[in-house]
């Protein structure tokens, strides 16, 4: 049986329905019906090939939600059960970082959309071990954005033990940094939101942030100077990282999440003097991705999403590209 998806055919080209034979099912692999697909801009640098790294047909999408219908005879799921998929759909299990718990730093780790067909269809078959329940207070539309954007928030902030009563400021209120302050409001931090939109105060008040700075003002940003014990930066873009570190406490952290473009200019000195870190992070462990969603479910913790049926799904991606989302993209079937 053929799998229906959409699919780029080439970079920077719209979708097209397209058919494709499935590989066979093995031992530890499922099956899933996708209910559910959220739009991440990762799929939009997959399509046009910001990354050199896409290979056509291309079928995108790795934040499903769906229904197991198959499963290998050494898979832990069973048919019926509802569960979730991120961007990540194998590792080699034998590496240093996967014994350790570290899939997600797998050398040979692969994407469930690069060189395989993703999510923006009505079926797909993947390695069980990277397939995860879903708590049965998460609904499935706003659960799925939790599976790349949610966890892409939440593990840097359990890695470096963000806990109640820290100062933490999210640069970039979008579809990871609304994520982030409620994740931040329920662990019992006092949150500091700076974004560009002046429309976007009174939704990230509302969402957990206890102040709001205007990210184009230098002024402002500079009246939080000595502030923070962690950055949190959701924005792919270039941004005046040195005021940013000025805001950050002796031994803060400014951890990067989005991914600017060029290269990072930062003097030596306000790192050495003060012992504050510049690290990254990207997606999550199987672990983490697990805690991300028993943490959402526990709290209430939901993105906000936008819905469209999958045959609309070239409008949807447009208005992700034109920044027209408030904050979240899903596809449905």
């Amino acid at each position: 049986m053929k799998f229906a998806a959409f699919a780029a055919l080439a970079a920077k080209q719209s979708l097209l329905p397209y058919e494709y034979e499935p590989a066979a099912i093995r031992p530890q692999d499922v099956e899933v019906q996708i209910s559910h697909c959220g739009i991440c801009h990762s799929d939009l640098h997959l399509i046009d090939n910001d990354w050199s790294s896409s290979p056509y047909p291309l079928v995108p999408g790795h934040e499903i939600v769906g229904t197991v219908t198959a499963a290998g005879d050494r898979c832990r799921l069973a048919a019926g059960q509802r569960v979730g998929v991120g961007w990540q759909r194998s590792a080699c299990f034998d590496c240093e970082q996967c014994r350790a718990g570290d899939e997600n730093l797998c050398a040979r780790q692969e994407a469930t959309c690069v060189g395989h067909m993703g999510g923006f269809a009505r079926r797909i078959r993947l390695d069980g071990r990277f397939v995860f329940p879903l708590p049965e207070s998460l609904e499935a539309a706003a659960a799925a954005p939790l599976l790349c954007a949610g966890v892409t928030v939440f593990a840097p902030l359990r890695r470096w033990g963000v806990a109640a009563g820290a100062q933490v400021g999210v640069i970039g209120i979008g579809g990871l940094g609304h994520l982030a302050l409620q994740f931040l409001r329920a662990m019992g931090c006092e949150t500091t939101a700076f974004t560009s939109s002046p429309d976007k105060r009174a939704a990230a008040e509302r969402l957990g942030a206890r102040h709001v700075v205007s990210s184009t003002s230098v002024r402002e940003i500079r009246a939080n100077a000595g502030r923070f014990e962690f950055l949190l930066c959701t924005a792919p873009a270039r941004l005046d990282f040195i005021t940013y570190l000025q805001t950050l406490k002796p031994g803060g952290i400014l951890c990067l999440v989005g991914a600017p473009p060029g290269l990072l200019q930062i003097p030596a000195a306000q790192l050495l003097a003060s012992q504050r870190v510049i690290c990254g992070s990207d997606i999550g462990s199987r672990s983490a991705i697990r805690e991300t969603l028993a943490f959402a479910a526990e709290h209430g913790i939901a993105a906000q999403v936008e819905t469209a049926p999958l045959a609309d799904v070239n409008a949807a991606l447009q208005r992700v590209r034109e920044n027209r989302v408030r904050y979240r993209m899903v596809l449905t079937n």
